[in-house]
């Protein structure tokens, strides 16, 4: 039997897409079985404008399919793409009407029922785990008979939708065999096409969550049970994604990576022994499972980065949502993973139904704190309505369309708009597509909710430590705060909409919080300015430097040289002592006054990231004097007259020379042409 998988078409400019696992790890399990397969994947075929966008989208992606001439063609079903994949499932039974079609995914198994009987040309939904049952169904399709008894399908017979039993979950997960990436374009295609730095293979660690979120589905879906594949199989499995296919990252899909501490020391002491701990892998983290010496073992095995589901920072919230939350502990993870080296992911939710707005500022305060820690990546979404979940069951009656948010976007195929008939289709069936559709949340408009999940996330990452003093300073909320923001840009950007990118942050924030801190008339809390200027500095010194020269210095011929300070130096005069300050912060404190106390920061971007330096007046006057065409012999002369009073000329030049020499080592100042020329 010849069968076609498709993922569908998808598009969203600033995502990246990779290989669809699921479909290869059933194209594989059918290959065994007998059949010929295809998979096709239309959101990589956009990438590579094999499949323009346009109004023929859907016709040309019919043909597509059609050009493999299959029996059966089977679609991964998952938020954005429903509406897609019901355009083009009913074209494909016009063109072709013996035509089986079989959808799987976990939108359609909690909605199989609706699937079926709105949509009368899908044959099929395969529920749940699908490797087994679909080889069954294909099975029984190849010698013409219908899906009686095949445990884990909905289908059509006749005019009739039958539900047949659920199906039990695999028992030993390593019974599959390894998904085979030959069925779809090479990795470097994928990493060319979405202009990606490396080639990303995603690799599947273990499936299940024992948690009842209310906003999920992934536990209702594994029967709230977890099993993981063996350590040998995914080590044996990350050989071959890398030495035969040329991953240079992983991507470990699995939500309870760590939650089983044995499994994952076995797997990162695995990592190390066959060499993999050069290939950078990323997972899927609990807070609660995480302490330094694990978080050491994962740095040292390969982990780079790792995501955290943090939710929100009410407790009312959590309690709405069915998750606990210790903000103690959240500080001490972030901090402690980003001081290994790693860049951990940070989840939050706003908007839920029950919210108030207080609720959604105590998420956005725990945001901005989480900021302060380090470098992390901050996620700001509003709920989406999955089906199958307590949010769909209980609030599936209040769904509104105003918003779209992350969930719903990438079916914008017309010049950046939907068609209208993808609307109309979305609008037909609310609970079918509910991902597209918003909760009213008492707290807040949605239009409100909507602005700050976009652009919140920039404050976060930019300007954690200002916004957080400002909000605590004025005493009101960051969600009016920011959104008298927004509302600043806006007619400062003479914009007809909300919109906020990293340079109109840099731009308007300092001012806007000057300006608020002036129209509160209060006399402390003054060192918020200091606080502005040193989050600057790291904007500042984050800006690539060209012709940047690597090679050192000839310590014994420095006076002989022109020193030349490097291009992303960034030296700071501040009027309190930012280090104490910056410290306090990060340890949960936050004091309206300190003494004034001036210190002099120097910010130098290494490969390593952005390195931080306390150095005294007379070092910052050497570090500015040094200009690439002022000998070291005249700088001393210079400073001579500011610093050297009763000194010995001799040993004041000795000074500068020492001095130089540290600043050099530092890596903010580089030795000229003429030394290089002679290296």
């Amino acid at each position: 039997m010849k069968i076609v998988l498709v993922f569908p078409p998808f598009f969203l400019p600033s995502l990246y897409n990779l290989p669809p696992l699921g479909l290869l790890s059933l194209a594989t399990v059918l290959r065994e079985a007998g059949h010929e397969v295809a998979v096709i994947d239309l959101v990589l075929a956009i990438r590579r404008k094999l499949l323009p966008l346009g109004n023929t989208i859907y016709r040309d992606a019919t043909e597509m399919i059609l050009r493999e001439d299959p029996d059966l063609v089977g679609f991964s079903v998952q938020c954005t793409t429903f509406p897609a994949v019901v355009r083009i499932t009913e074209l494909l039974k016009k063109k072709k009407p013996d035509l089986r079609i079989v959808l799987g995914g976990h939108d359609v198994s909690f909605a199989d029922q609706r699937t079926l009987d709105r949509f009368p040309w899908i044959d099929a939904v395969i529920r749940g785990e699908g490797e087994i049952t679909f080889r069954e169904l294909a099975a029984a399709y190849a010698k013409e008979r219908d899906a009686s008894g095949i445990a884990g399908v909905s289908w059509r017979n006749g005019n009739t939708v039958v539900r047949n039993e659920d199906r039990d979950l695999i028992a030993l997960l390593d019974d599959l065999p390894i998904p085979d990436y030959s069925f779809v374009p090479t990795l470097e295609t994928y990493r060319a096409a979405c202009d990606i730095p490396r080639s990303i293979a995603i690799l599947e660690v273990g499936r299940g969550c024992p948690h009842q979120c209310v906003y999920c589905s992934e536990s209702i879906m594994w029967h709230r049970r977890t099993r993981t594949f063996s350590v040998s199989r995914i080590i044996g499995e990350m050989h071959q994604l890398r030495d035969s296919f040329g991953a240079e990252c992983f991507l470990l899909a699995y939500d309870q990576f760590t939650a089983n501490r044995r499994f994952v020391e076995d797997f990162c002491t695995s990592a190390l022994a066959e060499g993999l701990n050069n290939t950078p892998w990323y997972c899927i983290s609990r807070l609660d499972s995480m302490d330094p010496p694990l978080l050491r073992l994962m740095r040292e095995a390969g982990c780079e980065s790792m995501c955290y589901g943090i939710d929100s920072g009410s407790k009312r919230t959590l309690a709405f949502i069915r998750k606990q939350i210790d903000e103690t502990i959240l500080f001490q993870r972030v901090r402690e993973t980003t001081d290994e080296g790693m860049v951990p992911t940070l989840s939050f939710i706003i908007g839920f139904p029950e919210e108030q707005r207080e609720d959604i500022d105590k998420t956005l305060s725990l945001a901005l704190k989480t900021g302060i820690q380090g470098n992390s990546n901050p996620l700001l979404q509003l709920p989406t309505v999955l089906a199958g979940t307590e949010l769909h069951r209980r609030f599936g009656d209040r769904l509104v369309r105003e918003a779209d948010t992350y969930f719903s976007l990438g079916l914008e195929f017309d010049n950046g708009h939907r068609f209208e008939e993808d609307s109309l289709l979305i609008e037909s069936e609310p609970l079918l597509f509910s991902s597209f559709y918003n909760l009213p949340c008492p707290g807040m408009s949605l239009a409100e909710l909507n602005g700050i999940a976009t652009f919140f996330p920039l404050i976060v990452n930019l300007y954690p430590k200002s916004f957080l003093l400002l909000s605590l300073a004025v005493a009101e909320s960051p969600s009016r705060l920011f959104i008298r923001f927004l509302a600043d840009v806006q007619s400062a950007e003479g914009s007809a909409s909300s919109h906020l990118t990293p340079a109109e942050c840099r731009n308007y924030l300092p001012m806007f919080i000057e300006k608020s801190l002036r129209e509160a008339r209060i006399s402390t809390w003054e060192h918020i300015i200091d606080i502005i200027q040193y989050e600057n500095m790291f904007l500042d010194v984050g800006e690539p430097s060209l012709g940047k020269k690597t090679a050192t210095a000839d310590l014994c011929c420095l006076d002989e040289h022109l020193p030349l300070r490097e291009e992303s130096t960034v030296v700071c005069n501040f009027n309190w002592n930012i280090a104490d300050i910056v410290c306090d912060l990060k340890n949960g404190v936050y004091r309206d006054h300190y003494e004034k106390e001036a210190s002099v920061i120097v910010a130098l971007r290494t490969e390593a990231g952005i390195e931080l330096s306390e150095i005294n007046d007379f070092g910052r006057d050497l570090l500015q004097l040094s200009n690439g065409s002022t000998p070291l012999e005249e700088i001393a002369g210079i400073l001579y007259e500011r610093y050297g009073e009763g000194m010995d000329t001799t040993v004041f030049m000795a000074e500068c020379r020492t001095a130089l020499a540290q600043l050099v080592e530092m890596g903010t100042i580089v030795p000229s042409a003429e030394l290089q020329d002679q290296q």
